[in-house]
């Protein structure tokens, strides 16, 4: 059995910490395997039954990152009128996505249709599925952190409008759109929380026993 000592606890807790939601990069481009190597530590992730539901697309021809990005601007200009007064001129300020500037773009989607793992743990909560996924974009952003690589995760997009300008299945359901690359500089803080948009509250505000 391999055994996990001390100082590698402490080191895995400052990955946690230091693991950030990047949106601004530096447009250097990642090295040659970078993302490749970053999908197989997606592929050791936990999935409920093996079903390994994950699809990645790496996103590389322009028209599409420039589509992407069109679809990210009007969704961001919907969210934007959902707010007023103060809260909405802050929103405004917010910096909520690197499409621009990161020099690697991965679509993540998680494959409802797929019959591996012959849907053990499926039956009772199907939305395992999505979950599986959630999980493996984790594994990657801790993994891509411990390479000195950001990775930002774009939620502001019509997932109806991805999956046409990929050309992808309909079965395929959006899950998240990452931006990657070297991060403009580190913080151990959220950008939300320095930006003054929230504030992270402490463990025991989320815990309870019965």
């Amino acid at each position: 059995m391999v055994a996990f000592d001390e100082a590698f606890r402490r080191q895995l807790h400052e990955l946690f910490v230091w693991r950030r939601d990047v949106r601004r990069f530096r447009r250097d481009p990642l090295p040659q395997g970078a993302i490749e190597r970053l999908i197989e530590t997606v592929c050791l992730s936990p999935s409920v039954g093996l079903s390994q539901p994950w699809r990645l697309v790496i996103v590389e021809e322009p028209a599409r990152r420039r589509a992407v990005i069109e679809d990210f601007k009007a969704c961001n200009a919907d969210a934007l009128r959902a707010y007023s007064g103060e809260r909405a001129s802050q929103y405004a300020t917010l910096k909520l996505a690197g499409l621009e500037e990161a020099p690697a773009h991965l679509a993540v989607f998680a494959d409802k249709s797929s019959q591996t793992g012959h849907g053990l743990g499926r039956m009772t909560m199907p939305e395992t599925t999505e979950y599986s996924v959630v999980a493996a974009i984790c594994s990657m952003w801790l993994a891509a952190r411990a390479e000195g690589i950001g990775l930002g995760w774009v939620s502001i997009l019509n997932p109806a409008h991805i999956n046409g300008i990929l050309d992808l299945p309909t079965s395929w359901k959006f899950i998240g759109y990452l931006c990657l690359g070297y991060p403009e500089t580190e913080d151990d803080r959220p950008d939300l929380e320095r930006a003054k948009w929230e504030c992270r509250r402490a463990a025991d505000q989320f815990t309870t026993r019965r």
